[in-house]
């Protein structure tokens, strides 16, 4: 049978106006999709941050690479302190200078506000800080971040979901606690990590949200790769010890979380900072956080030319615990570092009942005395199995300490009770103190001054007398306490 023409053009007409209206329909629906996706893309690529450095820095961090080597982590000492330390043989003591009378600043107990405030009510995490109860809200942005995949994709994905989150409330509440209460920059550290721990079970994600906060708190700090995983890294003007760090343009940054432990070698990071972040973490503690007390006391029990005597101690532990979570500084924050005042208070009641009314040679050598027997001697590596430098205040708490530890105890008590200048006086593998006082005996100069050796370690030792095995030898450095 045949078909018309009119009839093929007919069926042809149809056929062809269907498939028209088909294809017209496909395309549209393409066109439509194609165009969602390119909004989500494009959405995703360039971000409206609230912050307008996001847009370039997130750009930045897809750029490639470059390999760091970790640099060699400096020794506190460069040989061991020894184990056991002889003790002196007691000499009298030739009683020079006026009477003195002790005078104590009158504690004053504060009380400690270091929640949240109340008009807040953040609940989505709480953390215990040291004996306070903080909570915070996680912004959904972030919460909904995620280090995927894993390498710089995944950290350029993490922090596009965190920069474009509703961020600042967070930020706000973390810098209204750490003034409450009083955090130094460690403080800080602490604070943020936890909060970041307490979001993010898996340590990569983890660490990713302190990066993006401590960025945006203005600090230096950088991410790498090391392996698949993230690592964290602070800038620090000064030497952290036994702690992994990396050299950027002549800064170093440092791997807190391994501190003493082994290095982790190469990893892959970035040259710039975050635009405008350049703040150092800075570990002095010149004055102590406000943390929620605990109260403990002891009694420090030691012999002075054959008499006892009993010194009752409180402490806060929950200020013990936050100093025992400290990396390994510099010498001048821990000579520099105070005794809380409820703590010194007591103690300097304590000491002013055996020294008032006695010249300032004999007060001065009590004092050195109680520092040199209170405590035994053991060396850091066998009492915490690594090197550590103790606060003034955990060396009251610890029934041992070594040479370092007594030098910042005695070196503070001193200068609070006395109006002493004194200086750290550092060996090799020795660390004792000198005094600008008006006595004889074994000297150093610092800075033309001449200072007069005090040992808390050498047993028995009045002011004046070193060691045997350091008396010819000049000190490596000095660290200068100072005077409020």
């Amino acid at each position: 049978m045949q078909h018309s023409k009119v009839g093929e053009q007919k069926l042809f007409s149809l056929f062809g106006h269907f498939s028209l209206i088909v294809l017209i329909g496909f395309t549209t629906l393409n066109a439509e999709q194609s165009f969602k996706d390119f909004k989500k893309s494009q959405t995703q690529s360039f971000q409206t941050y609230k912050d307008e450095r996001d847009n370039a820095f997130n750009s930045y961090l897809k750029q490639e690479w470059k390999a760091y080597n970790a640099l060699r982590s400096e020794p506190l000492y460069e040989k061991a302190k020894p184990l056991e330390i002889e003790a002196a043989k007691p000499q009298a003591l030739k009683p020079v200078g006026p009477k003195i009378s002790v005078k104590i600043k009158e504690h004053v107990e504060e009380k400690q506000e270091v929640a949240v405030p109340s008009e807040v009510k953040p609940k989505e995490i709480t953390i215990d800080f040291y004996g306070s109860s903080l909570g915070f809200n996680i912004p959904s942005g972030i919460k909904k971040a995620n280090f995927y995949p894993q390498n710089q994709e995944g950290i350029a994905n993490f922090f596009s979901s965190a920069a474009s989150s509703d961020y600042e409330p967070l930020l706000a509440d973390i810098k209204k606690v750490s003034e409450k209460m009083n955090l130094n920059d460690w403080g800080i550290y602490l604070l943020v990590s936890k909060i970041s721990d307490k979001t993010f079970a898996n340590q990569d994600n983890s660490k990713l949200l302190s990066w993006f906060i401590f960025n945006k708190l203005g600090y230096a700090v950088k991410i790498g790769l090391a392996k698949q995983h993230i690592v964290l890294m602070h800038y620090s003007k000064k030497v952290i010890y036994s702690t992994p760090n990396y050299n950027f343009d002549n800064k170093r940054y440092y791997v807190l979380a391994n501190y003493a432990k082994d290095g982790l070698g190469k990893v892959f990071s970035y040259k710039q900072d975050y635009p405008g972040s350049t703040k150092e973490l800075d570990l002095s503690l010149d004055t102590l956080p406000k943390l929620e007390a605990k109260i403990e006391s002891k009694t420090l029990t030691f012999s002075h030319f054959e008499n006892s005597y009993h010194i009752p101690i409180t402490y806060n532990k929950n200020l013990i615990d936050f100093m025992a979570s400290y990396p390994q500084a510099d010498y001048e924050t821990f000579f520099n570092a105070p005794l809380e005042s409820a703590t010194y208070s007591g103690l300097a009641v304590s000491l002013k009942k055996h020294i008032d009314g006695k010249k300032a040679s004999e007060g001065m050598n009590f004092v050195l005395s109680f520092v040199q027997n209170s405590f035994k001697y053991e060396q850091d590596n066998q009492q915490f199995g690594r090197e550590k430098v103790m606060f003034a205040e955990e060396t009251l708490y610890f029934d041992k300490s070594d040479c370092e530890d007594r030098a910042v105890l005695f070196s503070y008590l001193i200068k609070e009770l006395f109006g002493v200048s004194v200086v750290g006086v550092k060996y090799e593998d020795h660390m004792a103190t000198a005094l600008y006082i008006p006595l004889e005996g074994d000297e150093v100069i610092v800075k033309s001054k001449k200072f007069i050796i005090a040992d808390p370690t050498y047993i028995n030792a009045n002011i004046g007398v070193s060691m045997p095995k350091y008396k010819s030898i000049k000190p490596q450095s000095y660290i200068v306490v100072k005077q409020d």
